[in-house]
């Protein structure tokens, strides 16, 4: 078994990134606060003032029809609004409920209306609080503490939550470990105890039951595979002999001996198939070499015992092979794909011709049956003329899966063709290829 790459830990950097994020957006969010919170003290300082100062001019003017200069030094009284400093009277005609502004070389204004009894007119008290400002000054240090304060604060977020994701994953670590170490012959048995009494317990737990079943399903299986074996064998030996016994004997005539002779051939055929089924079913390839198949007399053969499909219907078969090609194939293996392959072109073809021909590496079937789709591999589908069990073509699939043949079905004038490449993994001509080509192992 070939190693497998390390896994991502996704989980372990989700968790991470998590802790990050959280971190970094409670981080950016103190630091809004904290800006939000000192502007708005120190705006609320300043407005406290000017309230305090508008109050008194009030009462001044009030008592003595004039206003009085202001307590603060940093405070004036202005009577026109074309008079306030910096262009302000221009800002405030735009925006009447504005009551802070930026003026020229730093300078910053806060600003309070002064309504005497009428009819005399509207006043400003204007507060230039520049050298007030407490924050400014000192903005870009905040912004750095808090910058760092967030950086400390991500870095034990990352600390934590690599702690914690660790704890939080190494048990899912192990029991991806213990599973992904299991084989058919290798189960891990009872690997569920060393888990803790959690949510990965409680997987590794249903895990344990399903190997479990799962273990009991390939000894049954395991089972089934040796006693089809034995038990399918054995009736097969018998007839073989009984046949040989048979073939022996000098009174049978040419059509009794031709009738001997066949059933020996196919009881030879059905051994050779049972054991391909049962390696295929044991999901085992032998990865000996084998020698080369000479294709003919086996086709030869296959066609002989396929014939009864084409009892009663006009239909003539050609076969036009090279005596001398050959297969890489196992000789069990390619004689259940031809049996399948032309026994679904006899059982199809109701009148007209079949040719088998070599084209190069491949075997070319061509009948003038209907077209073969995708449902047609699918088991125990078959079609109005079969009167098996719709397993043919399934097992084709299987086959040509296991050794890696790009079996191929096209449409063309003479109705659909089956191309069957000799050898594992060869491909076909690109003439052959078309876009409605459909192969086995799709």
């Amino acid at each position: 078994m070939s190693a497998s790459p390390l896994p991502r830990r996704r989980l372990r950097n989700r968790l991470m990134l998590v802790f990050a994020g959280f971190t970094l957006l409670l981080a950016m969010l103190f630091g809004l606060y904290a800006l939000l919170f000192v502007y708005t003290v120190e705006d609320r300082l300043f407005d406290t003032l000017l309230e305090r100062e508008a109050a008194a001019q009030q009462t001044h003017y009030a008592a003595h029809g004039r206003w009085s200069p202001p307590r603060n030094g940093f405070m004036d009284v202005v009577e026109r609004t074309d008079a306030l400093p910096d262009g302000i009277g221009d800002v405030l005609g735009e925006e009447p409920a504005r009551r802070e502004f930026a003026g020229t070389q730093g300078r910053h204004y806060h600003l309070r209306a002064l309504d005497p009894p009428a009819p005399a007119p509207r006043a400003w008290l204007v507060a230039e609080v520049s050298g007030l400002l407490a924050v400014r000054p000192m903005r870009s240090e905040m912004l750095q503490l808090l910058a760092w304060t967030g950086a400390i604060a991500v870095a034990l977020a990352l600390l934590v939550g690599g702690w914690l994701a660790r704890r939080t994953t190494a048990p899912l670590s192990r029991l991806a470990e213990a599973v992904g170490d299991a084989t058919p012959e290798r189960l891990p048995p009872h690997f569920a105890a060393g888990f803790p009494d959690d949510e990965v317990g409680l997987l590794a737990r249903r895990l344990d039951d399903l190997i479990a079943r799962i273990r009991a399903f390939v000894e049954r299986e395991r089972e089934f595979t040796r006693d089809a074996s034995h038990e399918l064998r054995t009736p097969l030996t018998v007839i073989r002999a009984a046949s040989e016994r048979l073939s022996a004997d000098p009174g049978l005539d040419a059509d009794a001996r031709a009738s001997v002779d066949h059933i020996g051939q196919s009881a030879a055929h059905l051994e050779q198939t049972i054991t391909l089924l049962l390696a295929l079913a044991r999901e085992q390839e032998s990865s000996a070499a084998v020698p080369d198949t000479i294709v003919l007399p086996l086709l030869e053969r296959v066609v002989v015992e396929q014939s009864p499909w084409l009892e009663g219907k006009p239909v003539e078969v050609s076969v036009n092979v090279a005596t001398d090609l050959g297969s890489a194939l196992p000789a069990p293996v390619l004689q259940v794909l031809l049996a399948n392959l032309v026994g679904n072109a006899f059982a199809h073809t109701r009148a007209g011709r079949i040719a088998i021909t070599g084209d190069g590496d491949a075997l070319r079937i061509a009948n003038p049956g209907g077209a073969v789709g995708e449902h047609d591999f699918a088991p125990f589908v078959k079609g109005e003329e079969s009167t098996g069990f719709g397993l043919g073509l399934s097992i084709v699939r299987r086959l040509c899966e296991r050794h890696a043949i790009d079996l191929r079905f096209e449409q063309e004038e003479d109705g659909t063709v089956a191309y069957l490449p000799l050898r594992k993994g060869a491909g076909l001509s690109p003439a052959s290829r078309t876009p409605s080509a459909l192969r086995a192992g799709d």
